[in-house]
């Protein structure tokens, strides 16, 4: 008996499983495509360089090659990459 029950669950678990599934139909129509070709494309006007290389806040952006060397030198013992190194006294900050 147990085994019945068991097998009626699975079968109608499994046919529910199945009907979830929304079922395509052939019969739709394909959604029309609108002419691209018609619609002109403006070009995009170029993008002018920042005048004054800053952030909003006022900071050199260091995204730009000219204020990375402008970057003050270290002013203490470095590390191999070339950042400070903060175990020194002269490097640390306050």
């Amino acid at each position: 008996m147990k085994k019945l029950i068991i097998a009626a669950c699975m079968f109608f678990g499994f046919a529910g499983i199945a009907s979830a599934q929304k079922p395509t139909d052939a019969k739709q129509k394909p959604k029309q495509k609108t002419e691209k070709s018609a619609v002109v494309k403006k070009d995009k006007p170029a993008i002018a360089k920042p005048a004054s290389m800053t952030k909003a806040d006022g900071t050199p952006d260091m995204r730009f090659k000219a204020n990375k060397e402008k970057k003050a030198p270290a002013t203490g013992p470095t590390k191999k990459d070339g950042t400070l190194d903060k175990r020194y006294k002269a490097n640390k900050t306050k």
